[in-house]
């Protein structure tokens, strides 16, 4: 008991001293965790750091120090050090990550964490069913609790729900801590929440142990937080405990309660305050007296103070280290090591693109046991006991058609329709040492899980300074020219992801490629956004002979597909082949034009744009995408920077025009660019 209220008492007085700091302008930001150390405290006790794993959000100071976590990483935190464990100086404090104890890289954005979180519990089920796998399991243990906490404003998000959905379909050992201190900054439970009571509304949950508690009484909380984890332990499934606290504090320092809260309901919440209600049961109980007390508090405080100096010594991160860890420093696609591209021996008959990705996943997944592939609709059937009697769908477009058959269902298996939950659960899984290769069935509803692509997957490595990782491949169908694709199935926003620091983004032409492109994506150590052209998944130009296994091809490498001195087409995708033709085309006019596929995005090859252009003096970028802020207006503006010297004309661009695909053929056609749109571009800048 005196170990638990040390621990509380400790974890308001880091609080206060930063309060303290950010009032003299020491510190750049604060936000508190008082009112919530009871549970939190108790949650540690019956947790095992660096055994079970954390995903905390901002509030739980008190279950980091009870972790292990010490004040002056904490305060390190506050004052942007660099030797800070949580972010290395590179989040706001109170954004906890900790190797050593297990506790995952936390980012601002609320809920995100909830389903890495059940990816994390994920990728421990499936080394268990994975026979492969079984021995390379040392750091799973089979009663290992996944923490995961939230505030009552985050249960409004609908990853929250997604999250509890799989860990109750898959009876996954996930501990939900709702801290509900009744406000989401000014927003108060009742206008969050139907009814005000989160309770009432995940009760229906199968295979969820549901209790309710004061959080702010620290016995109570410890018995109820027991039975929580000991219920996850047992492998019976996920655990919520709602725990009602205090916030006795603002929201943050950015905040003023005041505005917002009366007098009397804050007088009311200061006579629940967990510190002083444990201190006062622990001289009620005579386990320790009010001079003992004052003793303990007075040693903390020295601890505080010497912490927090120390912390203030300590020196910010340089400013040359700003952008390590943005990709692997360990493994570089762009590497020749990841280049088996000349001379490799093409054998049997051609097969499409769709075929030759289909080839790569199954090489790959017989090659390494760690991968699993999910998605919607990717399985040949959810329902394995219809496999013997059916086809097998294996994807919408046919693309992991026979890989549940061949490595099964722990391996290979469908997804609830949320796109959030894919990708959220895949960075879960790719933190313990899986590596996911998940689909997004179409580019046009990759949206939903953006939060978990920009703020989370691709920020995971940076935000944590190299600590935390979550390398994983997203394969995303992409593009127009199908005729009725229409607005929901056509779409091209590349540049919106290109523009990520952190993501890979590839986009293959032909078969071949996309056959070594994606081993390299699957074999790299950073997140990549996989583009297929779905129009060009099935044509009969772009087919290839298989290559051998170990073909790939380094990211950041493009390729000449035609040879030309008169102008360049820098282009990609499903441009390529519409500019091949019109090349041919401009031909017969006399005009010689060299045509350069891209096939990376991110990275781009500068070098083979820089020969090209000094080649020919003339540059068209082409793409499918929209012509106002996409992906060509960079490579063009970067050329008439750098090479301004070595042009003759000014750079054009192709694009698709500034709307929607629409359904129509005869406006589709109007909309994405044609053959006769790069023909006009090439003739009139060869006249220019």
């Amino acid at each position: 008991m005196l170990k638990m209220y040390r621990t509380m008492y400790l974890s308001r007085r880091i609080d206060d001293k930063e309060i303290q700091l950010k009032n003299q302008n020491k510190i750049f930001f604060q936000i508190s965790g008082a009112g919530h150390e009871a549970v939190l405290v108790a949650a540690g006790m019956v947790l095992r750091p660096a055994y079970d794993w954390f995903y905390p959000y901002y509030r739980d100071r008190a279950l980091c120090l009870q972790l292990g976590m010490t004040p002056l990483e904490q305060l390190l935190s506050a004052v942007g050090a660099a030797a800070d464990p949580n972010s290395h100086g590179r989040q706001m404090p109170s954004h906890w990550g900790h190797k050593k104890l297990n506790i995952v890289s936390q980012s601002s954005p609320t809920g995100t964490q909830c389903l890495q979180a059940v990816g994390c519990a994920e990728a421990g089920y499936r080394f268990k069913l994975i026979k492969e796998l079984r021995k390379r399991a040392s750091n799973f243990h089979k009663d290992e609790v996944i923490y995961v906490s939230l505030g009552d404003g985050t249960s409004s998000e609908g990853e929250f729900w997604e999250a509890l959905n799989t860990a109750c379909n898959l009876k996954l050992p996930v501990l939900f801590l709702l801290e509900d201190n009744g406000y989401a900054i000014s927003v108060p439970v009742e206008v969050q929440t139907a009814g005000g009571d989160i309770s009432r509304l995940v009760k229906g949950f199968p295979n969820l142990f549901m209790q309710r508690c004061d959080g702010t009484d620290a016995l109570e909380s410890y018995a109820v937080m027991k039975r929580a984890a000991d219920y996850c332990r047992a492998g019976r499934g996920p655990s919520f405990v709602h725990a009602k606290v205090i916030r006795p504090y603002s929201h943050s320092l950015s905040d003023d309660e005041k505005l917002y809260r009366p007098d009397e309901e804050r007088t009311a919440d200061a006579e629940r305050d967990p510190v002083k209600r444990f201190g006062a049961v622990l001289i009620d109980e005579g386990v320790i007296d009010q001079d003992g007390l004052q003793k303990l508090k007075d040693e903390v405080d020295a601890l505080v103070t010497e912490a927090a100096d120390a912390a203030l010594a300590s020196p910010q991160p340089d400013a040359e280290t700003a952008k390590t860890h943005v990709y692997s420093p360990d493994v570089d696609p762009t590497s020749s090591k990841f280049d088996t591209e000349a001379g490799a021996e093409l054998s049997g008959n051609p097969g499409t693109m769709v075929d030759l990705i289909n080839r790569a996943l199954h090489t790959e997944m017989a090659r390494d046991a760690r991968i699993v592939v999910f998605g919607e609709d990717v399985a040949d059937c959810s329902r394995e006991e219809f496999l013997g009697t059916v086809k097998g769908k294996g994807g919408v477009f046919k693309v992991t058609a026979n890989l549940q058959r061949k490595f099964g269902s722990a391996r290979v298996f469908n997804s609830p329709l949320a796109e959030a939950n894919i990708v959220g659960r895949a960075i879960g899984m790719a933190t313990r040492g899986l590596k996911p290769v998940v689909e997004i069935q179409f580019f046009d509803y990759i949206w939903p899980a953006m939060h978990q692509i920009r703020n989370e997957l691709a920020l995971m490595r940076w935000r944590s300074g190299g600590d935390w990782t979550a390398p994983l491949v997203m394969r995303v169908p992409v593009g127009g020219y199908l005729k009725g694709g229409a607005v929901y199935h056509s779409q091209s926003g590349v540049s919106t992801f290109t523009q990520i620091p952190g993501l890979r983004v590839v986009y293959p032409s032909n078969a071949l490629d996309a056959n070594g492109l994606l081993r390299t994506a699957i074999r790299c150590d950073d997140p990549v956004l996989f583009l297929e052209h779905k129009h060009l998944y099935r044509q009969a130009y772009n087919k290839s002979q298989y290559p051998p296994d170990d073909f790939m091809i380094p990211f950041g490498k493009a390729k000449k597909v035609r040879e030309g001195t008169d102008l360049s087409i820098i282009t990609y995708g499903a441009l390529v082949q519409r500019s091949l033709v019109a090349a041919k085309q401009a031909e017969q006019q006399g005009i010689s034009v060299e045509v350069v596929d891209l096939r990376t995005l991110q990275p781009y090859d500068w070098n083979a744009i820089v020969a090209t252009v000094k080649k020919t003096n003339r540059a068209i970028v082409a793409h499918e995408d929209s012509l106002s802020f996409g992906y060509g207006a960079e490579i063009a503006a970067r050329i008439a920077d750098e090479l301004f010297e070595h042009l003759d004309a000014p750079v054009r661009r192709v694009a698709a025009l500034d709307t929607f695909v629409g359904y129509a053929p005869q406006l589709e056609d109007a909309i994405l660019p044609q053959v006769a749109h790069v023909l006009t571009a090439i003739t009139q800048l060869h006249r220019y």
